[in-house]
C-alpha cells in the first residue's frame, strides 16, 4: 500500500506540474528559459517534488487508507449500496442545477457555486440513502408484494408474508415452543437466525454444566421442530455486524422482514424492547398464563406453605403449574396443608401471583 501511495503521488505531481508550473514561470519571468518552459520538464519537476514529499507523508496516508478500509468493511453492504445510490442521485441533481447557474453568467457564482452544490447535495444524498435504507427496502418490498398479489389474486402470498415467526434463544431453550407448535396453535414459518444458533452453540460449549445442558436442550428442540413440524423451519444467514446484542438484531431483522413478522419469546425484557420498537411479539409466558385456571378473589383453595415470604409474617406456597401464592399470616403454617381464601390476583407478562389469607382468619 505504501508503494501504491508513492506511485499515486508521482502521477499526481506530474499532472500538477504540467498545469501549474508554466504560469509560475511566467510570474517569475522564467518562461524565456527553454529548459524550464518545456512540458516534459514541468511534468518531471512536479512528479519529483511530490514523490519526494511522499516519503514524509506516505505513512499517514497509509494509516488513513487502512482506517477507511476498516470502517467500510464494518458497514453492512445494504447501507453502503443505498448510501452510494443517494450520493449518485445528489451529484446528478447538482449537475443539472449547475446548468441553471451557468445561464446567470455571474463570474464568481458560476465557478464556485456548482462545486459547493456538488459537495452539499452529494453528502445529503449519501446520508439520506444510508439512514433511510430500511424504509426504502420496505417501500420496494411493499410494491413488489402488491404486484404479486394482483398477479396471483393476492390470497396466498399475503398469507405467507404475514406468517413469519422469529424465535429467540430463550424460547428455544425453554422448549415449550415445540409442544405448542405440535398442537397447531402457531401458524406460519418459524425462522431461526444464524446469530441465534451461534449463541446456542456458545451456551452448549460452555464450561458450566447447567449452561451446557440448557444449550444442548435448545439444539435438541430445534431438531424436534424440524423433524415433527408440518410446515418448514427456516434458518436465515441475515446478520447485522454493527450490532452486538442478539435482542437488537432480532428487532432489526423483524423490521426488515416486514410489519407482519412476529418475534416469539419468553424474555420479559425483549418483550418490552419490541413494544418500544413497535414490533409484534408473541410471549410464551402470556400464553401460559392465559390457559391457567381462572382464580377469582374469594375462592378457596388447598395449598401447602413451604417457606417464608419477603414481608413480615408472610408464607409462600405454589400451585402445580408453578404459580406463586403469597399467604398473609402464613408463616405459622410452614410445612402444613391449609385452606386459603384468595384476596387478589396480580397478572403480568413475567407470571401470575396470587395473594391469599388462611380461611380460619
Amino acid at each position: 500500500m505504501k508503494k501504491f501511495v508513492q506511485i499515486a503521488f508521482l502521477l499526481i505531481g506530474g499532472a500538477l506540474g504540467l498545469v501549474f508550473l508554466p504560469p509560475l514561470y511566467e510570474l517569475l519571468h522564467l518562461s524565456s528559459n527553454p529548459w524550464l518552459d518545456n512540458p516534459y520538464v514541468s511534468v518531471a519537476l512536479g512528479a519529483l517534488l511530490l514523490f519526494t514529499l511522499s516519503f514524509a507523508f506516505s505513512d499517514y496516508f497509509v494509516k488513513l487508507i487502512s482506517w477507511m478500509e476498516e470502517v467500510l468493511f464494518k458497514v453492512p453492504v445494504g447501507d453502503l449500496l443505498f448510501g452510494t445510490l443517494g450520493l449518485i442521485i445528489g451529484l446528478i441533481v447538482a449537475y443539472f442545477l449547475g446548468f441553471a447557474i451557468d445561464s446567470v453568467q455571474i463570474p464568481v457564482i458560476t465557478e464556485v457555486l456548482p462545486i459547493i452544490l456538488s459537495f452539499v447535495l452529494g453528502y445529503l444524498g449519501f446520508r439520506l440513502g444510508f439512514r433511510k435504507r430500511d424504509e426504502l427496502i420496505q417501500l420496494f418490498t411493499l410494491r413488489s408484494n402488491n404486484t404479486k398479489k394482483k398477479a396471483t389474486e393476492g390470497a396466498e402470498i399475503s398469507e405467507v408474508r404475514g406468517s413469519y415467526k422469529l424465535l429467540d434463544t430463550s424460547v428455544i431453550i425453554d422448549g415449550r415452543i415445540a409442544d405448542i407448535s405440535e398442537t397447531g396453535f402457531i401458524e406460519g414459518i418459524l425462522v431461526v437466525p444464524q446469530f441465534v444458533l451461534t449463541e446456542l452453540q456458545h451456551i452448549a460449549d460452555s464450561s458450566d454444566t447447567l449452561k451446557r445442558t440448557r444449550g444442548r436442550r435448545g439444539l435438541d428442540i430445534l431438531r424436534k421442530l424440524q423433524d415433527e413440524r408440518k410446515t418448514k423451519v427456516e434458518i436465515t444467514d441475515e446478520d447485522f455486524e454493527d450490532v452486538q446484542e442478539v435482542d437488537l438484531k432480532l428487532v432489526r431483522l423483524a423490521k426488515k422482514m416486514g410489519n407482519d413478522t412476529q418475534i416469539v419469546t419468553n424474555d420479559f425484557n425483549l418483550n418490552k424492547v419490541c413494544e418500544l420498537h413497535h414490533v409484534k411479539v408473541l410471549n410464551i409466558n402470556d400464553l401460559a398464563n392465559a390457559v391457567k385456571p381462572v382464580v377469582i378473589p374469594g375462592e378457596d383453595m388447598q395449598v401447602v406453605v413451604i417457606k417464608d415470604g419477603k414481608e413480615h409474617n408472610q408464607g409462600v406456597a405454589y400451585l402445580d403449574d408453578g404459580t406463586m401464592i403469597v399467604v398473609e399470616g402464613g408463616r405459622n403454617y410452614i410445612g402444613q396443608a391449609i385452606t386459603v381464601t384468595v384476596t387478589s390476583v396480580l397478572q403480568t407478562s413475567a407470571g401470575r401471583m396470587i395473594f391469599a389469607k388462611p380461611k380460619d382468619d
